[in-house]
């Protein structure tokens, strides 16, 4: 999924009253209920809803980063404290708010993005583009490319910032969030090290791109728990990543993997008939569960977001069953779901 700021209306099932936090945020292992907004955080159409939900944990797109409209000026940091402010579902806590950061993909909105736009894969990439940039999106996101995520210039911009400037007071990614207030980060695109291109561009380097992406997680972590011994590193998707690897383990507080049974067409139109609802294949389903189940053997927390609306009740019991944190919502994450969890 990909942040595309619409700044299209935010509707809740119905608003709660406003209740401010006593007590700091959960544990993340005690998260009930999370929400999940990287599209349309703007002043007049999210921030009441998202302050007055009932949900523990939020995950936001940290709008800052985004050149190209006017989300760049939206005060994300003044949200992240008014959410902070606000209580969770047991009344009392305060809610957690992390940032969606996309980590294997260069987004050519981004503050960083400096070069030339438009390349369909046809022969080489622009002149002007950095050699780390090595495909288009292989879904079709326009403005989406799957990059060398162990290139040092990369790793600079998501973590370091010491060679990068966005001129608005921040050098990285991850230091922007942090400027913000953000209690973690919620990394997108860490199945770049499956990408087909990617997996060619570290073989030809003698890499090894599972090892790589860890390697890069954890030096995410170990730069941000200096600056804040409590950042919380959720990986979403790409479970397998495990797979031979149980170091990731060390270097993640948490997995939120999309579409375990239910998917939708990746779409901004939160109307979308086909946007939810899609039944995944039992192989797809036995094989994301398997995977999950590492996971959770080492007690780390499993999130869970489905793509269901007609189908959210069956999505909600299955998840809840496997003793796994749920949201079910449509493919367009312009809006809070309108089918929140039971818990909520």
């Amino acid at each position: 999924m990909r942040p595309r700021l619409l700044f299209a209306a935010l509707l809740l099932p119905a608003c709660a009253p406003y209740v401010e936090a006593t007590l700091g945020p959960l544990p993340l292992e005690e998260v009930r209920t999370f929400g999940y907004q990287i599209e349309a955080v703007d002043w007049g159409r999210s921030w009441g809803p998202l302050t007055h939900s009932r949900y523990d944990l939020l995950v936001l797109e940290p709008t800052r980063t985004d050149f190209s409209s006017d989300a760049r000026d939206f005060d994300i940091g003044a949200l992240v404290d008014d959410l902070q402010g606000s209580a969770g579902g047991d009344g009392a806590h305060r809610k957690l708010v992390v940032a969606y950061l996309d980590i294997g993909e260069a987004e050519d909105w981004r503050w960083y993005w400096t070069w030339s736009r438009g390349w369909d894969g046809a022969g080489d990439p622009p002149a002007d583009w950095p050699e780390w940039i090595v495909a288009p999106d292989p879904d079709g996101w326009e403005g989406n490319y799957p990059v060398a995520y162990w290139d040092p210039e990369w790793k600079d911009i998501i973590i370091r910032g010491e060679d990068h400037d966005s001129g608005d007071g921040y050098g990285s990614a991850i230091e922007e969030a942090i400027q913000d207030g953000f209690d973690g980060i919620y990394l997108d695109w860490v199945e770049a090290f499956e990408d087909e291109d990617v997996a060619e561009r570290a073989a030809a380097e003698g890499l090894d791109p599972a090892e790589e992406m860890i390697a890069f997680i954890g030096e995410m972590r170990a730069w941000a728990r200096a600056r804040d011994p409590e950042f919380l590193i959720i990986q979403q998707n790409a479970a397998s990543l495990v797979q031979g690897h149980p170091e990731l383990f060390e270097v993640i507080d948490a997995i939120a993997q999309e579409a375990i049974w239910f998917d939708g067409i990746a779409t901004d139109d939160w109307s979308e008939p086909e946007g939810h609802d899609l039944e995944n294949d039992r192989d797809l389903i036995d094989e994301y569960l398997g995977f999950l189940d590492q996971y959770q053997d080492a007690e780390l927390p499993v999130f869970d977001v489905e793509y269901a609306l007609d189908q959210a009740d069956t999505a909600y019991e299955r998840s809840l069953a496997r003793g796994f944190v749920p949201y079910c919502t449509r493919r367009s994450l312009s809006r809070l779901t309108t089918t929140p969890p039971p818990a909520y």
